[in-house]
C-alpha cells in the first residue's frame, strides 16, 4: 500500500488515538499508557524517547500489533489493527514490519545469510531471489564478509547489522527498532543510529524507533518525548528548536 499526498498533506503511515494499557502486578493495577494519541508520518525516523518505565516500549508493542492496548484505536498502513484477530496481526507483520531489537534475536544455529533468509522463506519468496535480497541487504549494513558466520562469532555491533539486514530484506514499509543501541558501545551504536537514519531517506521506510540513548535524537526527524505513559514534548530536529535546550528538558532519558 503506498501512502499518498492527500490536500498536500501526507497520510499518517500510523496514527493512534486514546490509546491505554494496564498491567496487573500483585494486587496493584499500574497504568502504562494514558489515552494517548499520535500520528507518525512516513518515510521518516521518528525517535519515541522517555526514561525506563515510561510506556515507551508497551506503545510500539501496541503500534506493531504485537500486543492489544485496552482501549483506543490503531490504525497502520491504512489498515484498523484494533480488532485484528492474532492471525490478522501474524500476517499483517510478516508481510508489512521489519523489527529490530535489542537483544538481536538471532538464531544461534543459523548463520548470517540464512538468518536473512529465514523470513524471506515465511513470505513465499523463491530461494534465487530470497539469496539475491539477502546478500543485497547484507551489503547495505557492510556484514557481507561475514554472511557464513555463526552469532557466536560477531560482535555485538554485527549482530545487529545483521538484524537490520533481516528487516531489511523483506522490503517493509514499517521498520520498528526497540533500544536498537542500548547494548553496544559508541561506535557500533552510531553505525546502527546511521544505518536507521539511511532506511528512512533511501527506501522511503517508516522508521519508528524507542530509546532511552540521547545519540539518537540529532539523527532522527522527529522526537516524541515521554512520561508516565504520555508524550509530553514533541518536536522535529530540523526546526529551529535548541536540541541542547530538549536534551536538559528531557533529562531522563540519558
Amino acid at each position: 500500500m503506498n501512502l499518498q499526498q492527500q490536500s498536500g498533506t501526507a497520510v499518517p503511515a500510523l496514527s493512534a488515538s486514546g490509546i491505554s494499557k494496564s498491567f496487573v502486578s500483585g494486587l496493584v493495577r499500574i497504568q502504562v499508557l494514558n489515552h494517548l494519541s499520535l500520528n507518525v508520518m512516513p518515510a521518516e525516523l521518528t525517535l519515541i524517547a522517555g526514561p525506563s518505565g515510561c510506556g515507551k516500549s508497551t506503545l510500539l508493542s501496541i503500534l506493531s500489533g504485537l500486543q492489544y492496548s485496552d482501549g483506543g484505536k490503531v490504525v497502520a498502513l491504512g489498515e484498523d489493527l484494533t480488532g485484528a484477530s492474532v492471525s490478522e496481526l501474524e500476517h499483517f507483520r510478516l508481510k508489512h514490519t521489519g523489527f529490530v531489537f535489542q537483544g538481536f534475536n538471532l538464531f544461534t544455529a543459523l548463520t548470517a545469510i540464512e538468518q536473512v533468509e529465514l523470513p524471506l522463506n515465511y513470505l513465499g519468496i523463491g530461494k534465487r531471489e530470497a539469496r539475491e535480497r539477502s546478500i543485497e541487504a547484507l551489503r547495505e549494513v557492510d556484514m557481507f564478509h561475514r554472511a557464513n558466520q555463526f552469532p557466536a562469532e560477531l560482535s555485538g555491533g554485527e549482530k545487529q547489522r545483521v538484524a537490520i539486514a533481516r528487516a531489511l530484506a523483506k522490503k517493509p514499509q514499517l521498520l520498528f527498532a526497540d533500544e536498537p543501541t542500548s547494548a553496544l558501545d559508541a561506535s557500533s551504536g552510531s553505525t546502527v543510529i546511521n544505518l536507521l537514519h539511511k532506511i528512512a531517506r533511501e527506501h522511503q521506510t517508516t522508521v519508528l524507533c524507542v530509546s532511552h540513548d540521547p545519540r539518537l535524537i540529532q539523527h532522527a526527524d522527529r522526537v516524541l518525548a515521554m512520561e508516565d505513559g504520555e508524550i509530553r514534548r514533541d518536536w522535529r530536529t530540523e526546526s529551529d528548536f535548541d536540541i541542547n535546550e530538549h536534551l536538559h528538558a528531557t533529562k531522563g532519558i540519558h
